[in-house]
């Protein structure tokens, strides 16, 4: 079921939209400054969505403060990038869920189809069980949850935790949002202070 979701284009829309909401949000608030945000939007060139997606899923929202002096660029949370990863956030959450168990076929099947290799693969899952499992994000919401997160399994095992009850789609999406204060300083700062 979630190998569709990483080929469903609407759900990749549904993501965009929320990442026009949160740059929305974030040029309203301003610069700390108290100066005014201008676009400083950026062109990445991510890896791993479905085929036929338009140039505007390839543009990482940012803002710079228009005060001379300043100039703080400001970057939204975002539900579509993961810091300065080539792939799509979602690719980074799901591939190595779809990993786990698989045959050597499957595997292959898997690196082939989203044209990621096997080191990236082990690059992914030791972030999640090394660097992430030991994030400020993921040690305010661990005790949050009704059922223990095992930081061995990771990310399925928080996938599971977040999908409970619910459509897979609405899972990835609580744990994206989840993953949003990751994915830029200036969200992690935010994050940072609504946590202290």
């Amino acid at each position: 079921m979630y190998q569709t979701l990483l080929r469903d284009a609407s759900f990749f829309a549904l993501l965009l939209r929320f990442d026009q909401d949160l740059a929305a949000e974030e040029r309203e608030l301003g610069c700390p400054c108290g100066g005014t945000l201008h676009r400083g939007h950026y062109a990445r060139k991510p890896r791993g969505g479905p085929p036929g997606l338009g140039p505007e899923h390839a543009i990482r929202f940012s803002f710079c403060c228009g005060v001379d002096g300043c100039r703080r660029r400001r970057t939204p949370a975002s539900l579509r990038f993961l810091g300065r990863r080539v792939f799509f956030a979602v690719v980074v959450v799901l591939l190595p869920v779809l990993r786990e168990g698989p045959t050597p076929a499957r595997l292959s099947r898997l690196e082939e189809e989203f044209a990621v290799s096997r080191r990236t693969l082990q690059r992914w899952r030791r972030w999640w069980r090394e660097v992430f499992a030991q994030s400020r994000v993921f040690m305010a919401w661990r005790g949050r949850f009704a059922e223990p997160v095992a930081s061995e399994a990771l990310p399925g095992s928080l996938l599971a935790v977040m999908s409970a009850g619910t459509e897979s789609a609405q899972g990835v999406f609580a744990l994206l949002e989840l993953l949003a204060p990751l994915t830029s300083a200036s969200a992690r700062l935010s994050h940072d202070i609504c946590m202290a």
